[in-house]
């Protein structure tokens, strides 16, 4: 079977034998007649197989009558991440080149501005990751009433990654009367719910069994140390031993790629490095960087692991064992791509056998080991703190790492010196440096709550022993105590007591109980009893407003013409 059999136009005919491609993949034979004639396919095949083609390819047919409206695009396609979106652009860009169709790519790491002047001139293909599409949306930017073709690239990574919600608040904002064209590698659970809501009677398409890898591929595994060193060693010597044209090297995890990089460059390997964290244009850079020859190597995440496409990729290595087993599919299957050979070598430590059992089943074959199998304790601890302990660190890749990091924070890990000793609470009370008696000062220990007549007349002096915490506690607040201002003792008169004499206190109390008699008798509203204002010497008299209170204007109290009160004619 040839294109020209497929029902595509002559410009995307002439566009594909410039590209050098004569026959289609299984899966562009059987998706694309569907997608031209309109209707929902449902496309389930191995990745590297051609499935952007699938439905790249129809799309230019469809879209050759037509136009595009101001934010309004005429067709929309979600990819998972960035680089997946900006491979989808290119493929439009080479298949498309001649058609006169405007292509925007919203992606993250881009600036707002530049993609608001293509939706403004109105787009003929948007090509999206979900968040970003959605920020642009709910800044007023863009319409989707006006979608006809819907793709979902991916769809399984959009679940993996947590766009499924995305996804679904997208699909209710187009319009019902639309083609959808749903890809996927694999056809978890989740999916097959989403496929049932949102497609409408699609056409199954399917050249392959879900999560199944390329027969072109050649796949091997070794056991390795956990000890992180002897890991990465146990790689360098894995990559020296293979004739590698360019490779990618798969982490778990994005701290691990930057620790991988740093030493496969110490070690003179030509490489780069790609993970999420990275700045899109450093991303973009990388990537394009790795296509061109310049980089051999790729330690990257798993941000590379899906629809990328770089058509000679000899060998894949994983550094660490993917953690589910459908990764592990995506992964290899960046090698062997288009019908060539493939090579995938992978490291498993004892952390890893439970996946690797899982991979396993889903290959439904045993795996096949270069050098020896793992042991039989392979997967406990005991076995993993025997293989620690020879490896001699007593610290493993995964953990190690983050210990040494809190015992360098003072965390928990971290030993405790000896504590340091603390003066004790003071055991008695020196006579004062100027000869005064202070033998009647009560002790802080002793009275929380002294006498205020009466202040200690200098600091007690303080065994250094290492006391109680309640009884430091209480030392600390005698000596705020101490430090306070001394104030003078009254004089004592005969028999001890600093009483006043008993005149003054007779006197006091005569004082006391004038107060009191006055306070009974003196009533309760004081202003009202309280006589008018006296007018000055030499003033007239005047009669008093009566209704306006005590607080009356001097104005109202005057004649209208001068001269005596309101109501007497001058």
């Amino acid at each position: 079977m040839t294109f020209s059999e497929l029902g595509l136009s002559a410009k995307v005919l002439a566009a594909i034998e410039a590209s050098g491609y004569t026959t289609p993949t299984p899966i562009q034979a059987k998706a694309i007649p569907i997608a031209v004639s309109g209707r929902d396919v449902l496309g389930i095949a191995q990745t590297g197989t051609g499935k952007t083609a699938s439905f790249v390819l129809p799309m230019l047919t469809r879209l050759e009558t037509g136009r595009a409206r101001a934010r309004m695009p005429r067709s929309l396609i979600l990819a998972p991440t960035r680089e997946l979106a900006a491979q989808v652009a290119d493929s439009f860009e080479r298949y498309g080149v001649n058609h006169k169709l405007s292509v925007a790519l919203l992606i993250g790491g881009v600036s707002f501005d530049d993609q608001n002047k293509k939706l403004d001139r109105g787009v003929d293909v948007l090509i999206a990751t979900p968040g970003r599409m959605l920020d642009h949306f709910t800044r007023g930017r863009l319409l989707l009433t006006g979608v006809e073709i819907l793709v979902i690239d991916e769809a399984d990574r959009m679940l993996d990654m947590g766009f499924i919600p995305d996804i679904e608040k997208i699909c209710s904002l187009l319009p019902p009367r639309r083609q959808t064209l749903f890809f996927s590698a694999t056809m978890p659970p989740e999916i097959q719910r989403l496929v049932a809501r949102f497609l409408n009677a699609p056409e199954r398409v399917e050249v392959a069994p879900p999560s199944t890898t390329a027969s072109t591929i050649t796949q091997r595994f070794k056991f390795a140390s956990p000890d992180a060193k002897l890991k990465r060693e146990t790689l360098r010597d894995w990559i020296r031993s293979e004739p590698v044209k360019n490779a990618i090297i798969f982490c778990n995890r994005k701290r691990d790629v930057d620790i991988l990089y740093k030493s496969l460059t110490k070690h003179g390997f030509n490489v780069g490095a790609l993970h999420g964290d990275m700045d899109q244009r450093q991303r973009m850079a990388t990537l394009d960087a790795f296509r061109n020859g310049e980089l051999t190597l790729l330690a990257a995440s798993d941000v590379a692991a899906r629809g990328l496409d770089i058509p000679e990729v000899s060998h894949v290595f994983n550094y660490d064992t993917p953690i589910a087993a459908e990764d592990y599919v995506h992964r290899i299957g960046r090698t062997g791509r288009a019908g060539r050979r493939g090579y995938s070598a992978t490291l498993v430590t004892d952390d890893d056998m439970r996946t690797l059992r899982d991979i396993e089943k889903m290959l439904k074959a045993p795996v096949e080991w270069i050098g020896d199998p793992p042991p039989e304790d392979a997967g406990t601890k005991a076995g993993k703190r025997k293989r620690l302990a020879e490896a001699g660190t007593g610290r493993d890749d995964r953990r190690g790492d983050r210990r040494d990091g809190r015992r360098g924070r003072g965390g928990r890990g971290e030993r405790r010196g000896p504590r340091l000793e603390e003066p004790a609470a003071p055991t008695a009370i020196q006579p004062d440096e100027t000869g005064a008696d202070t033998s009647q000062i009560p002790s802080p220990a002793q009275d929380a709550q002294p006498d205020v007549e009466a202040w200690p007349a200098a600091e007690p002096e303080v065994s250094h022993n290492v006391t109680p915490r309640r009884e430091r506690s209480e030392t600390r607040q005698g000596r705020r105590r101490s430090e306070r201002p001394r104030r003078e003792r009254r004089p004592e008169t005969e028999g001890g007591d600093n009483r006043p004499p008993r005149e003054e206190r007779a006197e006091g109390s005569e004082r006391k109980g004038r107060r009191e008699r006055t306070a009974e008798t003196k009533p309760r509203d004081e202003h009202r009893s309280r006589s008018p204002k006296q007018p000055r010497q030499g003033e007239p008299q005047r009669e008093r407003v009566v209704g306006m209170g005590d607080h009356v204007p001097a104005f109202m109290r005057r004649s209208p013409r001068g001269g005596g009160t309101p109501g007497q004619e001058g």
